[in-house]
């Protein structure tokens, strides 16, 4: 298992990007919460709010799921981070592992 974390410009986006990967079984489920961020862009310090996503999934999935974001993500830059995840209980894990087949 790993978790990938991206953010997403409003709740449209995130809500339209995370249905679609639900849906082609790259993810088995996503937290969303929206937060400020601060950020520089073009030589100007941003201050904005995003909403970030933790998804969860597994580590054959990454390669596609990587693409697929990039193909649909609004963000010129999005961010696209793979997380390690070291352990995680058994039922969860199994659970992820049926959702994904």
């Amino acid at each position: 298992m790993i978790l990938v974390y991206t953010t997403f410009p409003d709740w449209e986006s995130a809500e339209r990007i995370v249905k679609a990967l639900l849906e082609r079984k790259l993810i088995a489920c996503a937290n969303l919460r929206e937060h400020r961020a601060l950020y520089s862009w073009e030589g100007k310090i941003e201050d904005d709010r995003e909403v970030g996503a933790i998804l969860k999934t597994s580590v054959e999935k990454w390669k596609e799921l990587r693409e697929v974001i990039k193909e649909m993500h609004p963000y010129e830059a999005p961010l696209i981070a793979r997380i390690e995840v070291d352990r995680v209980n058994r039922e969860y894990a199994e659970w992820l592992e049926k959702v994904l087949s």
